[in-house]
């Protein structure tokens, strides 16, 4: 039985299935709950991470709440008085905890979503770890942090030390006395380099295009300019690029030390990777106990592919948050929106739309 009283095999009715309880989902989950609808009635959110928090809970310890960069709060409840000296991963996902009570979302978790296809009536069918859900629309709020992105090079796999991704970034002490390359010109990349310099034997910065490292102020119309530049990929159909891949790294004291003390002295990408390290075809070569993969993620729809929603281009075009060759599906924290700001705006987006669908629609029989 499942939480509704149905069979497990059987599909429950609802009006909106939410997938991701991350800043974008609860920001929906936020925008369908004042609108009128009732969660475990009318809408149900599903999250397949253990607890509260979305991609936060899983960032690394030395992310202190203090170096999270444009943390921006949910719509009705701000986060206050948190300690900048403590784990991001805790703040936020007490933060996040929190919400989900003072507005009662009745997130189910852990809950799997293996697929989305087309189901009876005009409805999607929601398969899932706890049963299906027939839906007249869909929200996803999956984000990327399920798809991390591992390039491949020659002889990565001969390679004796060890090798890893951002998503499982232990904190710099583990690298202490090792010799670390780190791949990736973003945040994430600069903030591990930084950390890990301070502990390694020795560091070297490897990315494919030179590193931009943007000064002065970073205003709204400076953002409104790098989101439409993230958009207009999704329009046409192409895999988002992050938001942080077209406004460059904020030059701030830190970034100005590391560069001082040649920490953020970049190489161009190598051409294979060796036993003991890398090389390039120049005849360079570096020696490495541990490769550092900070080469970001790709969105988690996976589970979206039986219905088809994808262009030639790789990417589901999207129109505000709507897939164009679905309107019941929305997409939100997906390309433009995947920054805390616009992950806010597209949750209302996306609830304001699928309300004006739900009015055209036949309403749910129970």
């Amino acid at each position: 039985m499942n939480e509704f009283g149905g069979a497990a095999d059987q599909a429950t009715p609802v009006d909106v299935v939410v997938i991701g309880a991350g800043q974008a989902g609860l920001s929906a989950a936020f925008h369908l709950r004042r609108a009128g609808l009732e969660p475990d009635r009318d809408f149900v959110v599903l999250d397949h991470s253990p607890h509260a928090g979305g991609a936060w809970q899983f960032r690394w310890p030395s992310l202190t709440y203090g170096k999270v960069h444009g943390m921006h709060a949910l719509p009705g409840m701000e986060l206050t008085g948190a300690d900048p000296a403590r784990p991001s991963s805790e703040v936020i996902g007490a933060y996040f905890d929190t919400y989900e009570r003072t507005f009662d979302l009745r997130v189910h978790r852990p809950v799997g979503v293996t697929a989305v296809r087309e189901g009876d009536g005009g409805r999607l069918l929601v398969e899932t770890s706890e049963g299906g859900y027939a839906t007249r629309a869909l929200i996803n709020a999956t984000g990327t942090w399920d798809r991390p992105f591992w390039p491949r090079y020659q002889g990565q796999e001969t390679f004796r030390g060890r090798q890893l991704h951002t998503s499982g970034y232990p904190g710099p002490a583990e690298f202490a006395g090792k010799r670390v390359i780190v791949v990736g010109g973003g945040a994430s990349g600069t903030q591990h380099l930084m950390e890990i310099a301070d502990v390694a034997a020795a560091t070297t910065w490897v990315t494919r295009r030179e590193p931009v490292f943007r000064e002065g102020p970073f205003g709204e119309a400076e953002g409104r300019a790098a989101v439409a530049l993230v958009e207009e990929r999704v329009r046409l159909g192409l895999p988002p690029q992050s938001v942080v891949s077209v406004t460059g790294l904020p030059l701030n004291d830190a970034i100005r030390a590391a560069r001082e003390r040649g920490v953020l002295d970049r190489l161009p990408m190598f051409d294979r990777i060796t036993p003991t390290g890398v090389a390039w075809d120049d005849g360079r070569t570096v020696d490495a106990d541990v490769i550092l993969w900070a080469t970001g993620f790709r969105a988690a729809i996976d589970h979206l592919t039986p219905l088809r929603l994808r262009e030639p281009g790789g990417g589901i075009r999207v129109e505000g948050t709507r897939a164009a060759r679905d309107e019941r599906v929305h997409l939100v924290g997906y390309g433009p929106s995947a920054s805390t700001i616009g992950a806010n705006r597209a949750g209302r987006a996306a609830v304001s739309d699928i309300l004006r669908l739900l009015e055209r629609e036949p309403a749910v029989v129970r």
